[in-house]
């Protein structure tokens, strides 16, 4: 019979009731539980070792091995290579922060398992196993919160500069030449459109932070210029007219990677001069 966890897809438990909930050991990238006879996966995405990834509806899961050659015969290797003709059950889940495990469902086999190269846990290249599975039935990928997959990608990121050459050019060499598509939520803010075009207009077609026209038009004629909330909406900040510029976009680019005291300053300055007032005659005006 078939084990059936009390988990819904999506779900995040700690790695105890992981090994609690299924008799499997605490440790490990592929878990063989003989009590609950499944094979538990951990795709680890804040390990930099192993590339795995959803790309066209299925997960590419790195097989276990951290130095030379992988062996699909090897361990658990072979156990989920077996698995279509094998009474264990595969069960997937992914890891975006150290010590929360989501859950993102049952999974099968869905194609032969193929070989690619990546450096092992010494940066030798050498070759690894990859397993390419599908969520059973019609079941999908568990949406991940935008902000978990930001976060780890910019700690790879800040891993790879630290890279040397010679390493980058190893670990450019990715399992499939395709990007990873995964189905993520992201937080959408309905922001004021009367304050973020009050600010185009105050702008004037010149940015409020280099004071430079802006860089081109749009398909309507207007110079072409991004709001910004100055203290960040996601950070507190309000939706108003002190609050919001207008910049082009290599300086809208520069506050979200920087986000300079000294700039932000600067911004403050100018958006309380976006405050407007009507005159006797009906005339709008900025102050």
């Amino acid at each position: 019979m078939t084990f059936d966890p009390p988990l819904q897809p999506g779900d995040t438990i700690s790695n105890r009731q992981l090994t609690e909930l299924f008799k499997c050991s605490s440790q490990g990238g592929m878990r063989r539980a003989h009590a609950t006879e499944s094979l538990v996966l951990i795709a680890d995405h804040t390990l930099s070792l192993y590339e795995n990834r959803w790309i066209d509806g299925r997960f590419h899961f790195s097989g276990i091995g951290t130095r030379g050659d992988q062996q699909l015969g090897f361990s658990q290797n072979k156990t989920l290579a077996e698995s279509p003709d094998n009474p264990v059950s595969v069960f997937l889940f992914e890891v975006f922060e150290s010590g929360r495990y989501i859950f993102t469902g049952r999974v099968v086999l869905a194609e032969a398992p193929y070989t690619a190269s990546h450096p092992d846990i010494e940066g030798r290249c050498r070759s690894v196993w990859v397993f390419p599975l599908r969520l059973i039935g019609e079941e999908r990928s568990p949406r991940i919160a935008e902000e978990l997959i930001q976060k780890n990608r910019s700690r790879n990121e800040r891993l790879a500069r630290k890279l040397s050459d010679k390493e980058l050019v190893k670990r450019a060499a990715n399992i499939k030449s395709r990007a990873g598509c995964r189905r993520a939520t992201i937080n959408v803010y309905e922001k004021n459109v009367y304050v973020a075009e009050l600010a185009r207009r105050k702008a004037n077609g010149s940015c409020q932070l280099c004071e430079q026209p802006a860089p081109f038009r749009d398909r309507h004629g207007r110079a072409f210029l991004e709001t910004h909330h100055i203290t960040r909406i996601s950070e507190g900040g309000e939706d108003t007219i002190d609050n919001t510029v207008a910049l082009c976009p290599n300086c809208h680019a520069k506050m979200h990677a920087l986000n300079l005291k000294s700039d932000c300053r600067r911004l403050k300055k100018k958006a309380a001069r976006n405050v407007y007032q009507h005159t006797l005659f009906g005339e709008v005006i900025f102050c």
